[in-house]
C-alpha cells in the first residue's frame, strides 16, 4: 500500500500529519481486500481562512474520493475519512455488486462484513435515552445555547409562543427553528 500525501500552497505536511492521514485512512482502506487498493493519495492544502483535504482512493474498477474542508487541518481530515466511509457504506451492496461484474472475485474484507452486520443490528435498537430539562428562552438564546454545547439541534421552550421549539443547524450553514402546534 502506497500513500502519496502531497501539500500545496506552501504547505509542506509534517511527520506527524503524514501518520495522522496513514493511520486514519488504513480504517477505510481495511474495508476492502487488500489485492483491490494498491495506492491512497492524499493533497493537503492551506489558505488563508481554512484548510482543505481531497483524498483519492483509485481501486481496481472504482474511485472514492472526498473533499473536505475546515479551519483545522486535523478536523479536516477526519471529516473526509468519515465522508469515505459513510459513501462505502450507503453504497455497500452498489459497490460488490459493481466491483463483482469487473472481476474482483473479493471485495471487502471479513473484518467489514463483521461490523457492517453488527452495525445493521444496533441501528434496529435505541442506544440512549435523554432527558431534557425544557428552559423558556428566545430563539436567540437557544442558539447560543446549542452553539455552546456543540450539538447540531437543542430543543428549548420558546418564550414568546410558550411552546416547544427545536433549533437546528443546516448544512448550508444556516439555522432554522421547527415550531410545535
Amino acid at each position: 500500500m502506497k500513500y502519496d500525501i502531497i501539500g500545496k500552497n506552501g504547505f509542506e505536511p509534517t511527520e506527524a500529519i503524514k501518520n495522522y492521514v496513514t493511520k486514519r485512512l488504513n480504517k477505510v482502506v481495511s474495508f476492502f481486500d487488500p489485492a483491490l487498493i494498491l495506492d491512497v493519495r492524499v493533497v493537503l492544502k492551506v489558505y488563508k481562512d481554512h484548510h482543505k483535504v481531497e483524498v483519492t482512493i483509485p481501486a481496481k474498477g472504482i474511485v472514492l474520493r472526498s473533499e473536505t474542508s475546515d479551519q483545522d487541518m486535523y478536523t479536516a481530515i477526519d471529516k473526509s475519512v468519515d465522508k469515505l466511509i459513510a459513501q462505502i457504506k450507503k453504497h455497500k451492496d452498489k459497490l460488490k455488486s459493481h466491483l463483482t461484474k469487473k472481476g474482483n472475485q473479493k471485495v471487502y474484507s471479513d473484518e467489514f462484513e463483521t461490523e457492517a452486520i453488527e452495525k445493521e443490528i444496533l441501528a434496529s435498537t435505541l442506544v440512549k435515552n435523554k432527558e431534557v430539562k425544557l428552559e423558556p428562552m428566545s430563539v436567540d438564546q437557544a442558539l447560543m445555547e446549542m452553539e455552546m454545547s456543540g450539538h447540531d439541534f437543542y430543543v428549548f421552550l420558546n418564550e414568546a409562543t410558550d411552546k416547544v421549539n427545536v433549533a437546528y443547524l443546516r448544512d448550508d450553514g444556516d439555522y432554522a427553528v421547527i415550531e410545535t402546534k
